[in-house]
């Protein structure tokens, strides 16, 4: 067997450079295992170390329509054979669909948006008219399996929304699962993003949504010009003209001793969820509204630049620490 390692599963390669910089800055030996294609000899033993799962709901936009089912195969494996899996294979099934983001973030007593979830699309347009009783009022769609804002939509009416549906412009969504979802109205243009690692905070990142764009990716590799960050809100003073220099900044206000904060890592021990970015926004109502946990978080380097600490190198420091545990366990072993 080889040294052990840590394995970083997953299927985007454009994603990877700022986490294997951060490794190699904190001299944990890492290898990529890219889940686009391969195989696995399920008679063997997987290789020592520990293994991170950071598959991305959205990689089917990415030509990559089987990679979710590939790492259900590889963390069955090695959940089997007893291998250390950071986001295993219950962590994978959360990513993969925000029913079950809202459904547990519901339980757990937090505020989240009221929610449908509608299953093909023959009921699609009655749903609509259920979901708002009929009237002309905003609402917008999510698909299940999201990432990236995919299919999300605002309407201002029923009509505009059975032209949609009915629009070539209309994306069904992969599994099939579209959300209807209330339309709410932030007190001002942003939305919170909270990261956290090894079970603990690391920092907020303020988004600003001024744009009005669904698109929330903090990733060098996602940044757009003019395609600003956005969640479901509606946000005062909206002009368009916002640049995409200042879209994710640190919110140096909200610590670890911030309420939300606390109950966010309290369900995030319950649901042993260890690395996650989860997004929040405060209304003009007076609510503070979780609606996205994001398991395979991605870091912007703007922030990193000016915050507190590091995102890739807590990861690397506190995937290393499991490491050096499994290390040593691995060489007690074989004496």
């Amino acid at each position: 067997m080889s040294t052990p390692r840590v394995y970083v599963i997953h299927e985007n390669p454009e994603w990877f450079p700022p986490l294997a910089a951060a490794f190699e800055a904190e001299g944990v030996p890492v290898q990529e295992v890219l889940l686009t294609e391969g195989q696995v000899d399920l008679a063997a033993e997987p290789e020592p170390g520990v293994y991170w799962s950071r598959m991305s709901a959205s990689s089917h936009t990415r030509g990559h329509e089987h990679s979710k089912e590939y790492t259900r195969a590889l963390l069955g494996w090695l959940e089997r054979a007893g291998r250390q899996v950071v986001g295993g294979s219950h962590v994978l099934e959360l990513e993969v669909s925000k029913v079950a983001q809202h459904g547990l973030l519901q339980r757990a007593g937090f505020d989240v948006p009221r929610t449908t979830a509608v299953f093909g699309t023959a009921t699609l347009q009655q749903a609509a008219r259920t979901f708002t009783g009929g009237q002309d009022v905003p609402f917008i769609t999510k698909h299940n399996q999201g990432g990236k804002g995919l299919g999300v939509r605002r309407f201002d009416s029923l009509a505009e929304f059975d032209a949609h549906v009915a629009s070539p412009e209309f994306e069904e969504p992969v599994d099939g699962i579209t959300l209807l979802q209330e339309y709410l109205t932030a007190r001002e243009p942003f939305i919170t993003r909270a990261e956290f690692v090894g079970g603990e905070f690391v920092y907020a990142v303020r988004v600003d949504t001024s744009a009005g764009s669904f698109e929330l990716c903090p990733a060098d590799a996602c940044e757009v010009p003019q395609v600003i960050a956005g969640a479901v809100c509606d946000v005062p003073g909206t002009d368009g003209s916002a640049g995409a220099t200042d879209t994710f900044t640190v919110r140096t206000e909200v610590t670890a001793d911030h309420p939300l904060v606390q109950q966010l890592r309290t369900f995030l021990a319950d649901q042993r969820i260890t690395i996650a970015g989860v997004e929040f926004m405060e209304t003009v109502d007076g609510r503070t509204v979780v609606y996205d946990i994001n398991t395979n978080t991605n870091y912007n380097p703007a922030v990193e630049a000016t915050a507190p600490a590091s995102g890739p190198r807590s990861i690397a420091r506190y995937l290393g620490g499991l490491l050096d545990a499994e290390y040593a366990a691995t060489a007690a072993a074989h004496r």
